[in-house]
């Protein structure tokens, strides 16, 4: 857990608590004021579909105790919360611990629009899975992947890992010498050879585990390596792809905002899935700026009239 100081600066002003609960971390940000940089949180995961119940209780809990009360509104932006159900369970842990404040769950693809400062547009995210979401001027909204590792996430960090095992496992059974990604990749699961690589891939199934793994891979596509180029090229289809559907259904006008560490951090994944984008215009694509924890700042901000 970390933490940064508060701003009393604004105390007056309405406090307001903008959650991001993503695939591997979560990020609160406290405010009391729109320009106010209020206390930061970085805590453990509590997606529902990861940690359970009960884990995403204990990570809120100790959240609620570090802010304290007078919280007016909570927004969280949460990775996964793709059902009302799903949305309903963590809207009444929220409930629970911030009593008497208005309370909003959405799913993270919204807060980062917001982060951007968007009402309408489309957001491409990258980080352990992979999304597109938008929303036209018209209010009308589209989705495209965000399924899960066991059932999609093409492009993002757990899938490009699992290519390279792949890789791994095809030179090994070509009968070829390790190449310079699979000698990395061994070396950093300190594995001896493809098939132990293989066994510590199901035996640890975490999605967040191995995609961690994934700036390995990309970073030796900027240096060139063949495999890790191929790699590259792939997710930056699979990504493509994901927004050209949503852009399709919602206006191909509309600007695109990438997201999630790859697309922020990987800037030739990101370049390559502009390029293959094909847009008229190409300013209509950029790089989220800032954390997507203070869309949902924003957001919360927004339930009470500010």
């Amino acid at each position: 857990m970390q933490q940064s100081g508060h701003n009393g600066g604004a105390a007056a002003a309405p406090v307001v608590l903008g959650l991001h609960i993503g695939g591997s971390k979560t990020h609160a940000v406290l405010s009391g004021a729109e320009d106010d940089a209020g206390l930061e949180i970085t805590e453990a995961r509590a997606n529902l579909s990861s940690v359970g119940h009960q884990g995403a209780d204990a990570v809120l809990r100790r959240i609620a105790a570090i802010v304290g009360g007078g919280v007016e509104a909570v927004c969280a932006g949460a990775a996964g919360a793709d059902t009302p159900a799903s949305r309903a369970v963590l809207s009444a842990l929220l409930a629970e611990h911030f009593p008497g404040a208005r309370i909003d769950v959405v799913h993270d693809t919204r807060i980062i629009l917001a982060a951007a400062g968007l009402e309408a547009g489309v957001v491409l995210v990258a980080g352990t899975g992979s999304v597109a979401w938008g929303r036209n001027r018209e209010g009308r909204e589209a989705r495209s992947g965000g399924y899960g590792y066991l059932l999609g996430d093409e492009g993002g960090g757990y899938s490009v890992v699992r290519d390279a095992v792949r890789e791994a496992l095809r030179e090994y059974y070509a009968g070829l010498e390790p190449g310079p990604l699979v000698q990395s990749l061994m070396a950093a699961t300190a594995s001896v050879d493809a098939l132990q690589l293989m066994d510590f891939f199901y035996a640890k199934p975490e999605p967040d585990h191995w995609a961690g793994l994934a700036p390995l891979v990309l970073d030796m596509a900027n240096d060139g390596d063949p495999a890790a180029l191929r790699i590259q090229a792939e997710a930056a289809h699979s990504l493509a792809s994901l927004a050209r559907q949503v852009l399709g259904e919602l206006g191909l006008d509309l600007p695109l905002v990438m997201a999630g560490a790859l697309l922020v951090n990987q800037s030739q994944l990101a370049a390559a899935v502009a390029r293959k984008m094909s847009l008229e215009d190409p300013s209509l694509v950029r790089i989220l700026s800032q954390s997507p924890v203070f869309g949902a700042v924003k957001l919360a901000r927004q339930l009470i009239g500010q």
